[in-house]
């Protein structure tokens, strides 16, 4: 490598790589009862702005902030909070307009400015000056986002199946395949879709019947209109366009777990992450996963995570 400061670990990782003790804790297994909300943590509410931002925290330590995407909200990190927490302080957040957190009328305040806000008055709220910041699907672009504006309050980030924001636009702009496959994402941006949307058919992907009726609950608590003006504030427009310069770069390690069978984000846009980094870049992919890695293979995620954090 020509960088000194640039160090890529590119892994195919299986379970028996990672398998055993986890800072003290094991995995829960990936086929268990799904644990009850009640059980993660207690909740709270950190005000950004006029905004009050709904979270679940538990353990202790280094601040360690879960942001969920769409459509999602906190309990999506189940299997990983009860092991995280043996070694921090977890909070897992509700992102505005989702669930328990204020959802605010307007497209303009869902720009990732105000996302990334939210996230600082997250951590302040905590009296921290910085946390191990993880994001998964919006959530992941909200990370990848906070890192580049607030540098000084990313210790290290985790980005599961969401490639850096220039990777995928310049996938947009030159690969057919992921244009067609973003044409979910063009159809939330239009000024009906919200009407379209049920909380039943919202909850259709997740596998597990008990955290399915939880979902169906937290649905019916969140804004439609919300949760889609993230793609009408942030999502790119046609005619699409390959970014024309790199932008801030990511100043602190990290880790990427990305499921390969994700058809919205296709892997091909993790190519050239690192040309987006200062720091070192660990990218796990999981074969067999689809997008939401963390549900489809927890036990392994969870044990990427705190192998990666624990070095």
């Amino acid at each position: 490598m020509t960088q000194p400061l640039l160090r890529l670990v590119v892994a195919l990782v299986s379970a028996a790589v990672l398998s055993g003790d986890c800072a003290g804790q094991t995995a829960p297994p990936d086929d268990g009862p799904a644990p009850s909300e009640s059980s993660l943590g207690t909740d709270g509410f950190a005000r950004s702005g006029d905004v009050r931002i709904h979270y679940v925290t538990s353990g202790t330590g280094p601040l360690l902030v879960l942001i969920h995407g769409f459509p999602d909200y906190w309990y999506t990190w189940r299997r990983q909070m009860p092991v995280l927490a043996g070694k921090f302080q977890v909070v897992a957040i509700d992102q505005r307009g989702f669930n328990r957190s204020d959802q605010p009328l307007g497209v303009t305040n869902y720009a990732m400015e105000k996302l990334v806000g939210d996230v600082g008055a997250v951590i302040r709220h905590f009296g921290r000056e910085k946390a191990v910041v993880v994001g998964h699907d919006w959530g992941g672009a909200v990370a990848w986002s906070f890192a580049m504006a607030r540098p000084e309050m990313t210790d290290r980030l985790v980005i599961l199946n969401l490639p850096h924001p220039n990777g995928l636009a310049r996938e947009l702009a030159t690969n057919p395949e992921q244009q067609k496959n973003s044409a979910y994402a063009r159809h939330f941006q239009k000024p009906e879709a919200a009407s379209e949307l049920t909380a039943d058919g919202l909850a259709r992907w997740v596998r597990d019947d008990a955290a399915r009726t939880n979902y169906v609950a937290a649905f019916k608590r969140s804004s439609f209109e919300g949760m889609l003006n993230f793609y009408k504030a942030n999502y790119p427009r046609e005619p699409y366009a390959v970014p024309a310069g790199d932008g801030p770069r990511v100043r602190c390690p990290v880790l990427m777990i990305h499921g390969l069978k994700d058809k919205a984000l296709l892997a091909d846009a993790l190519n050239g992450t690192w040309k987006w980094l200062d720091r070192d870049l660990t990218l796990v992919t999981v074969p067999d996963a689809d997008h939401w890695v963390q549900q489809d293979a927890p036990g392994l995620v969870t044990r990427s995570m705190v192998a990666w954090l624990n070095r």
